[in-house]
């Protein structure tokens, strides 16, 4: 059975969603969807554990050998992303039953959980997978989950969030599959493996050269990269609590795999960064993102609003380390991936609480909430310090790495370092506006009107704190994974 764990992975979760939409009972969905997440979990688990022993996992469907065949290929880079993913999904199905039932109509449960699990198996999809094609067919099994997921929201304005998305994000699989196409023509290949050997014995063609160009869009826009990041904010906005709390942590970092695995695995580090020099056009993005995006977070009203620009800039850390093109810079990138996921998961956990109780998520809702939901206020308040980058949270570790990539450029890059630690204070600045709001003003309405949390939210939100915690405290487990799998990117021995 081990030796089948690659494609498990998949076939579990697809399974489980077909399940969920013939049983159309909300609380045996909900179990069936617990199941499956903490088994996609320990699924991944072994998995990493696997590769770090053994190396790289290659798995033919169906017997047919590689290249010709379809092949699941699993490194650290993708075991890792497999257990952001699967962690992330375990977490938030306990949250999602009070949460869902609160902000979902009852009828519409079921189909919630159908498409959750839909968008949890293209997710692992993308990550498991060694064939080109089947990463476009796994991203629009997630992306096409996701707009039902978005479009659940109470507000009227998730429709139009939704199909916002959908809009911007059918853009972006067209440029993709154009590309991939591109690849195909030249080559006559999809496995990932065998393309970066054909691309590498192509040399200089203007074919792969404009494929490059539309991968490059396409994958921006699907990891909202500034200025393609204009479908993210509405849509984290308006979905549902648990929705946005599962996207928010897995959907961007996904896509930031993708682009790993196109730019150093397929066309790789020496034809991306020297040939196509793809680092002086993400390193100028990615510098805007962080410092625009933080001031426009500075600015809202609205907390969920808020974080979601704050992950436009938080992406743009990402891309900023992948744009150093070194081992330490890339190290920075993965690491953050693991610790945005678990920053923005709990963040927006807390407000989902809040939303559970006050039926709002405005800074002025805001106001007195420290006394009334203690709990729930010390969870985003401990989440805001990961957030910022205090020392002994998770932020710090990824901004500490990506300071020291900058550093190492040497020459003008202490400016990038400095910027970085300026985005950091203004991160202060948004985060503070919810702490004054919540501890130093009074509740506006009348005394019991609103009380803390149940266990059911609170619980899954602080297991999201202590692991901000643990692996800031300690980060030596995701720092080796995130080292080697830097390493193995970039072409050197892990």
């Amino acid at each position: 059975m081990t030796d089948h764990l690659p494609v498990l992975q998949v076939i579990i979760p697809l399974l489980a969603a077909v399940l969920c939409a013939v049983v159309r009972r909300g609380r045996i969905t909900w179990a069936i969807a617990l199941a499956t997440t903490w088994a996609s979990f320990w699924i991944a688990i072994q998995l990493l554990m696997r590769v770090r022993v053994e190396g790289p996992i290659s798995y033919a469907l169906g017997g047919w050998l590689p290249p010709e065949g379809i092949e699941y290929r699993i490194d650290l880079v993708s075991a890792f992303v497999l257990v952001i993913v699967t962690a992330t999904g375990a977490i938030v199905t306990p949250y999602a039953l009070k949460s869902v039932e609160r902000e979902i109509d009852a009828a519409k449960i079921p189909l919630f959980y159908a498409a959750f699990l839909l968008c949890l198996t293209g997710l692992l999809g993308i990550a498991v997978t060694g064939d080109v094609f089947n990463v476009f067919v796994f991203l629009e099994i997630s992306s096409l989950s996701a707009y039902t997921l978005i479009s659940l929201g109470q507000d009227r304005r998730a429709l139009t969030a939704a199909y916002q998305y959908l809009i911007m994000g059918s853009i972006g699989a067209t440029f993709i599959v154009i590309g991939i196409g591109m690849m195909y023509v030249m080559t006559g290949s999809l496995n990932m493996a065998d393309l970066s050997v054909l691309l590498a014995e192509l040399g200089p063609n203007r074919t792969v050269v404009v494929a490059f160009g539309f991968l490059t869009v396409g994958i921006s826009l699907k990891l909202a990269l500034f200025p393609l990041h204009l479908w993210l904010p509405n849509a984290y906005t308006y979905a549902p609590s648990a929705v946005t709390a599962f996207i928010a942590s897995t959907a961007t970092k996904v896509a930031v795999y993708m682009l790993l695995r196109f730019f150093f695995t397929v066309f790789g580090a020496a034809f991306s960064f020297d040939v196509m020099q793809l680092d002086k056009v993400l390193l100028p993005l990615a510098l805007i993102a962080i410092f625009t995006m933080s001031l426009v977070a500075i600015f809202q009203t609205n907390v969920k609003r808020m974080l979601a620009y704050s992950s436009v800039a938080q992406i743009g850390y990402i891309i900023l380390g992948i744009s150093l093109a070194s081992v330490t810079g890339l190290t920075a990138a993965i690491l953050h991936l693991f610790n945005h996921a678990m920053i923005k998961g709990s963040l927006f956990m807390a407000m989902g609480s809040v939303m559970y109780r006050v039926g709002s998520v405005e800074l002025e809702a805001m106001r007195g909430l420290g006394k009334k939901m203690p709990l729930t206020m010390a969870a985003f308040v401990a989440g805001g310090f990961s957030l910022i980058g205090v020392p002994l949270t998770v932020g710090f570790i990824s901004k500490w790495y990506l300071i020291l990539g900058a550093l190492e450029k040497g020459s003008w890059w202490w400016t990038v370092a400095a910027l970085v630690l300026t985005t950091s204070l203004m991160a202060v600045v948004y985060i503070w506006r919810v702490v004054e709001a919540a501890y130093f003003q009074d509740f506006p309405g009348e005394e019991g009107a609103v009380v803390e949390a149940p266990y059911a939210l609170l619980i899954p939100t602080w297991a999201l704190i202590v692991v901000n915690f643990y692996f800031g405290i300690d980060a030596t487990f995701t720092s080796e994974v995130a080292g080697s799998a830097a390493r193995t990117l970039m072409g050197l021995a892990p």
